[in-house]
């Protein structure tokens, strides 16, 4: 509460009649205690009244009184003076008196005045601006007159007083704002030690001699008044040489801070080597630092600082102009800052440059303005296409994005349509056209497309190849019933946008001109016209198997660590922003954000047992989460944290995904000799059910019995199924039988050594790494033999065979698990990845693996170990691979039961220790979500965190264009009941991304209660205008509705209306009166 303030200056009493006491109660009074003067006194009392004054004053207060009696005495043997001069005296002592009593200190309150009658002075706290009470200080100035005496003086300043209930000034909190200035304010004073000595006083037999300023200097003797020549100057030289050194030390006083000191470094490295482009990004993002992203005008303002740098980084060096980081931070930057003319003479400045980074950027950020519609977007995809020359690879990147581009603005059915033609391109073109050239070979596709047969992806279709080798005799499908689909909802508007996301979510393949849904919705057949600008000829079978994968993960079965691979440098690869649409699946939605309704005011944190409070045991959910993201190929794709757990495709992964489609992809798309293809699709089936997954394995493996790779797949499918005895038999027949050195047969003894170790067989476990390394007998002798053999094997092995290199690795780990001890397993972990490239595959591999070995030790098969052991070794991992979501659920287990959450908390943080912002991917983004929710009960408590993360996400300028972390982020405020900020953030995301139909469809279903009907038609309008593919037409549903609210709104209005024409008449009947 702040203490009210009141002008300084004494109280006027003319407007009061004068009490006079009378003669009899009046006492001795000074005569000359007012000045005289013509003018009326100005004098006001002041706040602080000086004791020697008030002293002065009293002692002559004193002598005038005595002097008095003094005088009376001596005349009293005169004649009494008239009785007008007796008159005139009493009249100025009384006036003495009475000046004297109202200045006294012991004087009673009596008034205080109100000049301009302002009602609210009665009233603390309702002071009119321009009339604030006058104040007088009595009780010693303690005190203010007319004031409760609860409240004391507690300040006296310049500008008025500061009171306080009971007089104790209130202290400072870290909340005030003088406390954050403070903590916020850079270091001015500190204390270096000196350049000479490392200590101020020296040490002398174990003692410091300290010096005392105050000691007097010895007299000197007469002798030494005068000085000689040499030692007036050594006096003068070391005075000056302490001026210098005590002015250098003042000067040393105020140095630099840190951030200070490091800008400073890096503006001197770049003036040596201006074409760093790593000293240019740390420059920029040490200067970013300064500005939090979440702060009030963030956005443009951490623009204009990255223009003003990377332009002096585009001008310092010839070879920066060309470098594409620069480019594309510069771009990003200026899409805040530019208009639009500015903005796309930038763009076509940075075209000039090349490179498949910048073409795949500029048609993202053409996306995401969508001016033109499907039409542009299918423009531009051209130009790209044409522009980046041979690049496969890239080509399927731009072929993925114009798909999500299809799928996101309505047309799905044009997008699936895409890459089915695409498919028969690469997997089924006649033999007769292989060496034709592409436009021949279009042309007999489009043939193919306009006879309406079975196409690839389709139950029952042979290919474009069996079509055109029969010589056009397939007979056309039958026509295809597309049921109706149906909702709960009785709201006009739920009902629409319930119907339009279930028929995007259904309704995946285009259908045929003879259906029935045909001549309802125009959108539904695909002519071959629509989709042959984007069409290409892939020849590498690296260009068909990732087409494929991406295919796949097109249709929601995400791969994880596939996308950076299809970029020349992983690391800035930023597809993620659209390509991981599978996070906003209602599945997924559910998975990430919990549904704790529980409120902290009804949640139970404590039993009682015989009248004592018992805290309830924290309860966690598992730390492996839904969302899965590691390096590609770091884990199997049947492979697993546990045993059978959390592999990277579960039955929560395959929950919304058209499983008729993606069986028939993985049939229709297979070619030849395909281990990793048909492994892929025997994961599929696992998560769907083990038991068919089984069942194919077996079909499969009766056509490749010497694959050593499907003998392992099914072991595996074994294993999750919980028949431990049927893969031991798989793994000591197949091992028996081959005795190849590859790195599959490495794989299946790591995979039997690894089977008996979770089934708690450590003896097992150990005789069959001595069987892999073709070591006799048992005990230590054996163990070291193995050891040896393997370091052997290791070593010859190349880098680009790190699979088999980390399988011998982690059957030697092992061994020292079950001879030994964890940390002489973690010396054999460390000496193997400092021979490995930090941060890359194998080396990110290697680190699981060890984490994954530390947590099955120590955690699941409760063996004793330190938990510190792990926890360092986490902690470690999560700093080096933030995004990795195995290292991330071993290091939320490492701190599972700690008191404070405070190392989890930075790693959620926004910024890391030396104040630079972390740069998130989407995949850190939504896992951090997650995070929030992973103690049970703590989800309400953990959501203005949660709130500031995606804030910042939605922010940030690496993922600022994202559609997935905007929906998340409303459908995050839907879910926290904050259906008013849910509103103003999908306006935003609407304005970010305005070919989306998903999020202009969460305004008429969960955001129905905060839209008017008005608006939701304006909404319509809006998607109507932007192109966006719309199924059935609002006004069929709204024929005859009116909007509940309207309803009332018109109901109240015409009461009001009856209310004022009563009034009118009533008015005109008692006019005269």
């Amino acid at each position: 509460m702040s203490a009210p303030s009141f002008s300084s200056f004494p109280p006027s009493f003319t407007s009061f009649p004068d009490l006079d006491p009378g003669p009899s109660k009046r006492s001795s009074t000074p005569k000359n205690d007012a000045p005289s003067s013509k003018k009326p006194s100005k004098h006001k009392e002041r706040d602080v009244v000086d004791p020697k004054d008030r002293k002065r004053k009293h002692e002559k207060h004193k002598h005038d009184a005595l002097s008095h009696s003094k005088r009376h005495r001596s005349e009293k043997g005169y004649v009494r003076p008239d009785d007008d001069v007796l008159k005139a005296q009493e009249d100025a002592s009384l006036r003495r008196e009475e000046a004297y009593n109202i200045r006294r200190p012991g004087s009673p309150p009596l008034y205080f005045t109100d000049r301009k009658g302002d009602p609210l002075n009665v009233q603390y706290g309702g002071l009119h601006a321009g009339s604030v009470p006058r104040y007088y200080l009595v009780g010693w100035g303690r005190s203010i007159l007319g004031l409760e005496p609860v409240w004391k003086v507690v300040h006296r300043g310049r500008r008025g007083v500061e009171i306080a209930l009971g007089g104790k000034r209130r202290m400072h909190s870290l909340t005030d704002p003088s406390s954050r200035h403070l903590l916020h304010a850079p270091p001015t004073r500190r204390l270096l030690a000196s350049s000479e000595s490392k200590y101020k006083y020296e040490e002398i037999e174990g003692f410091l001699r300290l010096t005392s300023r105050n000691d007097r200097k010895d007299d000197q003797s007469y002798r030494a008044i005068t000085a000689p020549k040499h030692d007036a100057n050594s006096d003068e030289s070391e005075s000056s040489g302490d001026e210098a050194e005590s002015s250098g030390n003042d000067s040393d006083t105020t140095p630099m801070t840190s951030l200070q000191a490091t800008l400073k470094s890096l503006e001197e490295r770049l003036s040596s080597d201006a074409s760093s482009i790593s000293t240019w990004l740390s420059l920029l993002s040490y200067t970013l630092s300064t500005i939090p992203i979440t702060s009030k005008n963030a956005p443009r303002a951490r623009a204009e600082i990255t223009l003003s740098v990377l332009s002096r980084a585009l001008s310092a060096h010839p070879s920066n102009a060309s470098t594409r980081t620069l480019r594309l931070r510069y771009l990003k930057a200026g899409e805040e800052i530019w208009d639009n003319a500015k903005l796309y003479a930038e763009w076509e400045d940075a075209l000039k440059v090349g490179g498949s980074e910048i073409w795949v950027e500029w048609l993202d950020w053409r996306i995401r303005r969508g001016s033109n519609g499907i039409d542009g977007i299918v423009e531009d995809a051209r130009r790209v296409l044409a522009s980046i020359g041979d690049e496969e690879v890239s080509h399927m990147r731009v072929l993925w994005r114009v798909g999500v581009a299809f799928r996101d603005a309505g047309y799905v059915e044009r997008a699936n349509a895409l890459f089915q033609a695409q498919a028969e391109l690469a997997y089924h073109t006649p033999a007769s056209l292989v060496g034709q050239p592409f436009d021949e070979q279009l042309d007999a596709l489009e043939e193919f497309w306009e006879a309406e047969v079975l196409r690839t992806g389709e139950p029952g279709a042979k290919g474009w190849a069996h079509w055109h080798d029969t010589d056009h005799q397939a007979e056309p499908p039958a026509a295809r019933q597309i049921p109706e689909p149906t909702t709960v909802e009785v709201d006009p508007y739920r009902r629409w946008a319930a119907l339009e996301s279930i028929a995007d979510r259904t309704h995946h393949l285009p259908s045929r001109s003879f259906d029935e849904s045909a001549d309802a919705d125009p959108y539904a057949t695909i002519l071959f016209s629509d989709i042959r600008p984007l069409l290409l000829p892939l020849r590498s079978v690296q260009a068909k198997h990732t087409f494929r994968l991406i295919w796949l993960a097109f249709l929601g079965l995400h791969i994880p660590g596939y996308l950076p691979t299809l970029s020349a440098v992983p690391s800035e690869n930023a597809d993620d922003r659209w390509a991981y649409g599978h996070f906003v699946s209602p599945a997924y939605l559910d998975s990430i954000l919990p549904r704790d309704n529980l409120s902290a005011a009804t949640r139970i944190t404590a039993d009682a047992q015989a009248g004592v409070l018992i805290g309830r045991e924290r309860e966690f959910t598992s730390a492996f989460g839904p969302v899965k993201s590691w390096g590609y190929d770091v884990l199997g794709p049947l492979e697993g944290t546990t045993d059978a757990r959390w592999r990277m495709w579960m039955a929560e992964d395959v929950a919304g995904v058209d499983h008729s489609l993606v069986r028939e992809v993985f049939a229709q798309c297979r070619t030849g000799d395909d281990a990793e293809w048909e492994i892929l699709s025997l994961t599929f089936e696992a998560a769907c059910s083990a038991k068919e997954a089984s069942r194919l394995s077996k079909t499969l493996l009766a056509s490749a019995q010497e694959s050593l790779l499907h003998w392992a797949a099914h072991a595996r499918l074994e294993r999750i199924r919980g028949r431990t005895d049927a893969a031991r038999k798989v793994y000591q027949t197949v091992l028996a039988i081959s005795h190849s050195q590859s790195s599959a047969a490495t794989q299946l003894w790591w995979d039997w050594a690894e089977m008996e170790w979770m089934a708690e067989r450590p003896d097992t476990a150990t005789e069959v790494i001595l069987r892999a390394t073709g070591t006799q007998g048992t005990g230590g002798i054996a163990i070291l033999r193995a050891k040896r053999y393997i370091q052997e094997v290791i070593a010859p092995i190349p880098v680009k065979r790190w699979k088999e290199r980390e399988a011998w690795t982690k059957l030697w780990i092992l061994l020292e698990l079950l001879s030994g001890t964890p940390q002489s397993a973690l010396s054999v972990l460390d000496s193997h990845i400092r021979a490995l490239e930090p941060r890359s595959a194998p080396h990110e591999s290697l680190t699981v693996a060890c984490l994954v070995l530390l947590y099955r030790y120590g955690t699941v098969l409760r063996n004793p170990v330190p938990p510190a052991l792990l926890r360092e070794q986490a902690e470690a991992a999560i700093e080096a691979y933030p995004s990795n979501t195995i290292i991330l659920g071993i290091f939320l287990e490492a701190q599972r039961g700690q008191g404070i959450w405070g190392r989890v908390r930075h790693m959620l943080g926004e910024n890391v220790a030396d104040g630079r912002t972390r740069e998130k991917d989407v995949v850190r983004r939504v896992a951090e979500v997650w995070v929030a929710g992973w103690e049970k009960g703590r989800w309400e408590a953990e959501q203005e965190r949660t709130r500031g993360g995606l804030s910042a996400a939605v922010e940030d300028e690496r993922t600022r264009g994202s559609a997935i972390l905007w929906r998340l982020y409303v459908e995050f405020e839907i879910r926290a009941g904050q259906l008013e900020r849910a509103k103003k953030l999908l306006y935003r995301a609407v304005g970010e991304c305005s070919l989306v139909k998903e999020l202009y469809l969460l305004a008429f279903g969960p955001l129905r209660e905060v839209f008017s009907a008005r608006e939701l038609n304006e909404w319509v309008e809006t998607m109507a205008e932007r192109g966006i593919r719309m199924r059935r037409g609002l006004d069929e549903l709204l024929a005859g509705y009116v909007e509940t609210r309207q309803v009332k709104a018109e109901v109240n209005d015409a009461d009001g209306e009856d209310e004022i024409e009563q009034s009118a008449r009533e008015l005109r009947r008692l006019m005269p009166y």
